[in-house]
């Protein structure tokens, strides 16, 4: 019955068109998500403007939303949310008394409201239900639960929890008594992080009355309640779990504690990165829906993102669905259903979609893993590409019609008759019915079972089958990478290569799982073409994997290192490398003592695709190569002699990239094949980032003074003449804010209209960054950064009336991280006053009696492909945040060896009345907001306590606040 019919029955004069106005053409929900975009404050207006808009700004979940939005620390609950919000925006108890003696009006009625309001009052006592689908066991045995369930159905197990102490522990009363003061992550329907005292949550749980409840979702909860780990084991049916050979801090989230009263769960999802679960509950009832893989429930839609495979699922709470879908379903398309009682553990493999709901207040403990059943699944759902990804989740309802040229395919769509969703630019969506649309729900029955045909036939949740939707066209190292990914693009090749080393026998696996996400064996057989070209050894089964956490594939072969480069596509490729072989050609000439630090470099060249066939031409960084020439690369005024992909040509190619939301690179079919790289000779001993949490002290110390030396040597290093040989695209209609009052030298003029197009972007590229953030410091942010990144340049006027910048413009490594510094071992013999000789390092035992220990010195600096021209403080960012991790003990060490001025000194410096240009912290900080990497996510997880900064200036201080105090600035 609508709105307006069921109060012309009561005989009551609808009061919704005289209150809302205009408004009154928009549905409730629509004015109620517009209600939930505005502050707290604006909504207490808001209700004083009309009867209807009264109660429609006093709605409880409205509240909820408002005040879930704007929780700045831990949350806590005050008996209602208004009160709850009101109170978070400090408003006398003078305006918060009313709000619990609200008014009444008749003469208006709200479907959307009685439904939300039924949910917020649902008991769910009698909910209890099993349809017998899912299999109960118990003393199942490791080869019974492999041969039977493993990577194939759902299982509910009995007995695998009767041995922990949490059976007994794991009360809310006993958790309340242990960890009252402990605050745990709550997990709510939005991105905002909010924690909560298990005190206050518990008080919440016994008055709240919320259709969708907050819920202790906590990844942390070994971190800040460590005792509880040693409440439960993992049960050896799931003993096998491939992320363990990562570190804590590199693995993704994968243990959850979970508590929720009733009404709370989790709404339809897949785990992610396809792994499969177990899940134990304490105490409580919960009950389970599940769908095989490729089944997209109701009123379930997904969400692929074409340019980097972001999945994002849509889907009603899980109280809604159960009371607004499930009693839609026939009964061949209803899921598979239980109870999980104490004690149970439920089993949900790979892929599978579930849906929970707590029937009362619940206390569970669950685990995500990867085996040798789901690895290869794992793997793929890491591969660049969004097709595969859709499929996996959605099924072929996933495809366009024709997307794919596959006549299995192609001959099924046009035999049953589909009509697939359309696909809009950027993102595929799997549409499926909502309610409403349809009184007699016939549609909601024929697409239920035409999905289900649909899956049943034709979909196979098998690795072959699900590896053809692979885009071939897609590449690791030069593809976005999917935010929804468990873990980062880098980390995961670091755990390919420790799984390599650490389970030899299971290589087999391995490697078709590095195929599919990194498409290993391409990669394989190009250094091996390489290889051969230049007469070094056929890699060997230890180094089929590319090697390190860098941008580009990199091989270890023998006593050589090949790297090929691909990070930004080929443009980006031929510029470093011309760039690295420039500077080391430079290196040479000037005879600098950097060049005992570098790896020495071996050969250089491009391999390149020719009529299916690879050829390989080397290359020294000098002239243009017939084929790069042929891919329109070659820059504006070369010389034939000279390194015409240079420094400085890359600087120009850097500065049309910045700012530009997506950079038109030359692209053809030419250029689609061709990989430059080059060779280096291998250096012995470990990375630094292996080896830093091993180190003594006084090792790092030397590090740092070490990094402070070669610094030095770089930066005083000429640079190439910037002169007419290049072309710089300065002057291409784009408006940067340069100060014309001031003469700004070529060499810093490129860098500082970088700079100023990079700002012009800064907000999206924080916004797309996120967490961990500060929200409030995304809005201050061009407050903070300066108008006229001139003024960095501190410029002055000399004797002469000649502008003169006050900083050195020099080399830049701009990545000298953890993974870019080689330590050397060397034994230390307590009789002796000086290391020992190299021939010490091959040797064993000591020699004359003497005691010996290993010790790490540092023996190189690597990976000079991000080589730049500009200010030295750049160089400090990646050393202080990632090498130092902000310890600024090891940051004062590093400038008192470094001794260079980062500002030169003068007594005339044209800033008497801007104090903060005088900062070089501020210079830093600068830098830091608008680095192309993350850096903010870095600084903002090494110092946690900046969550809560007022200002870009108190991050400045903390992070950088001991470059003042550097003499060279003074």
């Amino acid at each position: 019955m609508t709105e307006i019919s069921e109060t012309h029955t009561r005989g009551l004069k609808d009061r919704r068109a005289d209150a809302l106005g205009d408004l009154r053409l928009l549905p409730d929900e629509i004015i109620l998500a517009i209600l939930a975009s505005l502050g707290a404050r604006d909504v207490s207006r808001l209700a004083c403007v009309s009867s209807v808009m009264y109660i429609l700004c006093n709605e409880e979940p409205l509240w909820m939303s408002l005040c879930l939005n704007n929780v700045k620390d831990h949350l806590q609950y005050k008996g209602s949310w208004k009160k709850t919000a009101l109170l978070q925006e400090h408003m006398p108890n003078g305006y918060i008394e009313p709000c619990e003696k609200p008014l009444h009006f008749d003469g208006f009625n709200s479907l959307f409201l009685y439904r939300r309001l039924y949910r917020c009052h649902t008991t769910l006592d009698g909910f209890t239900f099993d349809n017998g689908k899912a299999e109960r066991r118990k003393d199942l045995s490791l080869e019974e639960f492999c041969h039977e369930y493993d990577g194939k159905k759902p299982v509910l197990l009995a007995g695998l929890a009767d041995t922990w102490p949490a059976r007994s522990t794991w009360t809310t009363d006993q958790l309340l008594l242990n960890y009252g003061d402990t605050a745990f992550k709550i997990s709510q329907r939005r991105s905002r992080k909010i924690t909560m005292k298990f005190k206050d949550y518990v008080s919440y749980m016994k008055v709240q009355h919320d259709e969708d409840p907050l819920y202790i979702f906590d990844d942390k909860f070994g971190e800040v309640a460590p005792g509880l780990l040693k409440d439960y084991s993992v049960p050896h049916l799931f003993q096998e779990d491939f992320f363990d050979v990562l570190d804590r801090d590199q693995r993704p989230p994968f243990r959850w504690l979970i508590i929720g009263p009733e009404r709370s769960g989790a709404s339809w999802h897949v785990d992610p990165a396809l792994t499969s679960a177990w899940n134990t509950l304490l105490c409580g009832r919960k009950r389970w829906a599940l769908y095989p893989p490729g089944r997209v429930p109701t009123g379930v839609t997904v969400h692929v993102n074409e340019e980097d495979g972001d999945v994002n699922i849509e889907t009603p709470t899980s109280l809604q669905w159960w009371l607004d879908f499930y009693p839609l379903l026939a009964d061949e398309d209803k899921p598979i259903e239980c109870t999980q009682l104490p004690g149970e553990t439920i089993y949900v493999p790979s892929g599978w979609w579930h849906c929970v709901l707590n029937l009362e207040t619940t206390i569970a403990v669950t685990q995500n893993f990867v085996n040798s059943k789901n690895f290869e699944f794992v793997c793929l759902d890491m591969a660049p590409g969004y097709h595969h990804k859709g499929v996996c989740r959605a099924g072929m309802l996933a495809l366009d019609k024709g997307s794919f040229e596959n006549g299995k395919i192609d001959a099924f769509c046009d035999k049953d008759g589909l009509n697939y969703p359309d696909l809009t630019r950027k993102e595929k969506r799997v549409r499926t019915y909502q309610p409403g649309k349809d009184p007699d729900n016939q549609s909601a029955r024929n697409g239920a079972c035409k999905s289900y045909d649909l899956w049943n036939q034709d979909f196979y949740y098998d690795i072959n089958f699900l590896s053809v939707f692979l885009d071939q066209e897609k590449d690791h190292y030069s593809s976005l990478w999917s935010s929804s990914n468990c873990i980062g693009q880098r980390e995961m090749r670091e755990w390919l290569c420790k799984l390599w080393v650490g389970k030899p026998g299971m290589r087999e696996l391995i490697w078709k799982g590095a195929c599919l996400a990194l498409n290993a064996g391409k990669w394989l057989e190009r250094t091996a073409q390489i290889c051969t070209f230049h007469g070094l050894p056929p890699p060997t089964d230890d180094e089929r994997l590319p090697v390190g956490t860098g941008s580009n594939p990199v091989y270890l072969i023998s006593d050589s290192v090949v790297k090929l480069f691909v990070e930004g596509g080929l443009e980006a490729s031929i510029h470093s490398l011309g760039a690295e072989l420039e500077f080391y050609s430079l290196l040479c000439k000037v005879n600098s003592p950097l060049k005992d630090h570098i790896p020495d470099v071996l050969a250089s060249g491009i391999l390149f695709l020719d009529n299916g066939s690879y050829t390989i031409v080397p290359w020294d960084g000098k002239g243009v190569p017939d084929v790069i020439a042929k891919c329109n690369l070659v820059p504006a005024k070369c010389m034939e002699d000279g390194f015409s992909f240079g420094v400085w040509s890359k600087k120009d190619f850097e500065y049309k990239k910045a700012g530009a939301s997506t950079y038109e690179s030359i692209s053809s079919a030419e250029c689609a094949g061709i990989w430059p790289y080059i060779i280096t000779k291998r250096c012995k001993g470990k990375i630094f980032a292996r080896l830093r949490d091993t180190l003594p002290r006084d090792d790092v110390l030397n590090l740092a003074s070490f990094l402070g030396e070669q610094l030095h040597n770089l930066h005083i290093l000429p640079h190439p003449s910037l002169n007419n040989s290049i072309h710089l695209s300065l002057d291409n209609g784009f408006m940067d804010e340069i100060s014309d009052k001031i003469g700004i030298p070529a060499e810093w003029e490129i860098f500082i209209r970088t700079l100023a197009r990079k700002r012009k972007d800064v907000s999206s590229c924080l916004t797309k960054w996120g967490d961990p953030i500060p929200s409030s410091l995304m809005e201050k942010v061009d407050e903070y950064l300066p108008n006229d990144f001139a003024k960095l340049l501190n410029i002055f006027q000399d004797e002469n009336g000649q502008d003169k910048v006050n900083k050195p413009c020099c080399w830049i490594h701009s990545d000298i991280m953890d993974d870019n510094i080689h330590m050397e071992p060397c034994r230390i013999s307590s009789c002796l006053t000086t290391p020992a000789t190299d021939s010490c390092l091959t040797g064993n035992g000591s020699a004359d009696g003497c005691t010996e220990e290993v010790s790490w010195r540092p023996g190189h600096i690597l990976d000079f492909s991000d080589l730049s021209i500009g200010d030295p403080i750049w160089d400090l960012i990646p050393i202080h945040l990632d090498v130092f991790r902000g310890d600024p003990c090891l940051l004062k060490q590093f400038l008192e060896s470094y001794k260079l001025p980062l500002v030169r000194r003068t007594s005339q410096n044209g800033l008497e009345h801007d104090d903060k240009f005088r900062r070089l912290s501020y210079h830093a900080m600068c830098y830091c907001i608008l680095h192309e990497e993350n850096v903010l996510g870095a600084i903002f997880s090494l110092w946690k306590e900046l969550k809560v900064a007022k200002s870009w200036e108190e991050v400045e201080e903390t992070v950088w606040g001991e470059l003042n105090n550097y003499d060279g600035f003074c």
